[in-house]
């Protein structure tokens, strides 16, 4: 399949199962105080069987692009997608936490990780990029080379292109808002008069709601 394809099944398929919601009249708000139309929960996939298999030979063919001897989950999300593709490809799989442990060995990386080895990092959802570059320090912190991030869904903000492109690091996704709200059209979860309105959100989520409600 085809990289658009498959990117349209991916989003077709996170509308239907309600992983992601988009609500423009009733916005959500997220931890960090940003008011979002589209809310994303990629867990939920995890229970939908058909989905799970589609996302995890999705992120399987993400990884042809790369080279790399291990794949690792980013805490939290990451982790169980992160471990579904490292068993279908058959290699090697360890996860990072956002912070060292503060008992024990105080791990951030668990798992076998050794000295040579190149790492694929996944996770579920790419916003700012912060948690999968805080992932990426610490395995370049334990000497290895990260070649790159894959996951399920980026938001499209600018941001996240600035701050990959920072820190040296590529990332590729399955599926974008852009392509989500095309879909969201097609299926009539939202009307042509509001995409507009929702595309302005990728570009200025901080300010996207005082500037549609002025």
């Amino acid at each position: 399949m085809d990289k658009d394809n498959l990117s349209k099944i991916v989003a077709q398929n996170l509308l239907q199962i309600n992983a992601i919601k988009i609500n423009a009249q009733n916005p959500f708000t997220w931890a960090s105080g940003i008011i979002s139309p589209i809310y994303c929960d990629n867990r939920l996939t995890l229970s939908e069987i058909s989905v799970r298999k589609i996302i995890k030979e999705g992120l399987a063919e993400l990884t042809k692009s790369y080279k790399f001897d291990v794949i690792a989950g980013v805490a939290t999300a990451g982790i169980p997608h992160g471990a579904l593709v490292a068993d279908y490809l058959g290699v090697p799989f360890i996860y990072i936490r956002d912070k060292a442990k503060s008992h024990g060995k105080k791990n951030q990386i668990e798992g076998r990780l050794l000295e040579g080895q190149k790492v694929l990092l996944v996770e579920d959802l790419i916003s700012t990029g912060g948690s999968s570059l805080k992932a990426v320090e610490a395995v370049r912190e334990f000497g290895n080379e990260v070649v790159g991030v894959i996951a399920i869904f980026s938001y499209g903000f600018q941001a996240a292109n600035i701050n990959f492109e920072k820190s040296d690091c590529s990332f590729s996704t399955l599926s974008d808002y852009h392509i989500l709200l095309q879909e969201a059209l097609a299926l009539n979860i939202i009307d042509a008069d509001s995409i507009a309105t929702l595309e302005k959100w990728s570009v200025d989520p901080a300010n996207w709601f005082t500037s549609i409600n002025n």
